[in-house]
């Protein structure tokens, strides 16, 4: 089974290095500023790409609740007016895109809706994310598969029928499917990385895990269950304001989940018992009986 797919420059899949995911999302407020703070922390933390959310505001938010009005850092104003408050345009995705090359790191974006697939194509990014709460658009994934790019879908708030179907309209090829639970911030207990093995059984392809926990071993254990590309959301301060910044890994934190992810993997070995050279001091100091074998 060839369970690989090509990002950009890296091969992604069994076998290859972990493909690690600095998820940015809204956690910049809307301060370009700031991405490019959270752009230098992810670099030098290691991973191999950042990721941000587009939306069509109007499209994307329910009609009901636009109007609702809500505390915000701009000020008592609409939901609606707050998803614009968050969201980035041309010219600020122009700079990222400028400055991530500058930086040499890969970035992508999960898209909500056709016409932010469409402000996406203005870019030259290595996959989009199908984010959880569209698995079920159907029309979306059709639309976003036929740009030709790499897919990654999350699966949270979804059953395995969901799923299946959602695999069904955009196939295997160019996929990576993640586990999710999406629960800001998750407990342990509904985690479930066993899915990552499920997953694996089911679909031919590469399977990640995308995690909403506090703390930073989940990741290790994703990596040891067969997960070949993690996601963590990043910020610079998990007091910021904000729905994600609690689910949220601050810049010190994602240096140490790199570091942790590496080790994990370096860890697992092939599988096949051998005795190693650092062995043999010990072997000749410690035992004993030697086999006839």
């Amino acid at each position: 089974m060839n369970r690989e797919i090509k990002l950009g420059n890296r091969l992604v899949g069994d076998g290859h290095p972990t493909y690690i995911i600095a998820e940015i999302g809204i956690n910049h407020n809307g301060d370009l500023d700031v991405t490019k703070q959270m752009i230098d922390a992810a670099v030098h933390a290691g991973v191999d790409a950042v990721k941000f959310q587009k939306r069509t505001p109007e499209v994307c938010t329910p009609p009901e609740q636009q109007k609702q009005m809500r505390e915000t850092p701009w000020g008592y104003i609409t939901y609606l007016d707050y998803r614009y408050k968050v969201e980035f345009g041309e010219k600020e995705y122009r700079e990222i895109d400028r400055y991530c090359k500058e930086k040499g790191i890969d970035w992508f974006a999960s898209v909500w809706d056709e016409q932010a697939v469409d402000f996406m194509e203005k870019f030259d990014t290595p996959a989009y994310k199908i984010p959880s709460a569209s698995i079920t658009d159907h029309a979306l994934l059709r639309y976003t598969r036929n740009t030709g790019r790499p897919l990654v879908i999350s699966t949270g708030m979804s059953t395995m029928e969901q799923i299946r179907a959602a695999v069904s309209i955009v196939g295997t090829e160019n996929l990576v499917i993640t586990h999710c639970t999406s629960t800001y911030p998750c407990e342990p207990e509904e985690l479930n990385l066993r899915m990552i093995q499920t997953l694996r059984e089911e679909f031919p392809c590469p399977i990640g895990y995308s995690g909403h926990e506090v703390g930073l071993v989940p990741p290790q254990v994703a990596v040891a269950l067969g997960a070949c590309m993690i996601e963590r959301h990043l910020t610079l301060d998990r007091a910021m304001w904000g729905s994600d910044q609690a689910a949220s890994v601050e810049p010190s934190g994602f240096e140490r989940l790199v570091k942790y992810v590496r080790t994990a993997e370096a860890s697992l070995g092939d599988g096949v018992k051998r005795v190693y050279e650092s062995e043999m001091p010990s072997l000749k100091k410690l035992r004993r009986v030697v086999s006839e074998e």
